[in-house]
């Protein structure tokens, strides 16, 4: 899956339609993302994955969508998506 790929995912997921906030998504939220995952111990995997792309997608949305408001917790079905990755993640490197 390309960088295209996880934005028109993201743009999607956000219902944006034009470009206008393309390198503001591009540049900001998917970096941020990522690093947010990462923090949690997760490792993406883009290439093997179309799941990892999927998280990385929800979690830029949402970080998205705080912006407007920053007292907005995480998202449960979020939180499920990033434990239940984190687990698998676990369970493979344990096996």
């Amino acid at each position: 899956m390309t960088r295209d790929d996880i934005l028109d995912m993201v743009k999607l997921n956000l219902q944006i339609a034009g470009s206008a906030f393309d390198e503001y998504i591009e540049d900001l939220i998917i970096p941020a993302a990522e690093a947010e995952i990462a923090r949690e111990g997760i490792t993406l995997d883009f290439e093997n994955s179309t799941g990892d792309a999927n998280l990385l997608v929800m979690y830029a949305g949402y970080l998205y969508r705080r912006r407007a408001d920053s007292d907005a917790g995480m998202p449960r079905m979020l939180r499920y998506a990033l434990n239940n990755r984190l687990f698998a993640q676990k369970m493979t490197e344990e096996g």
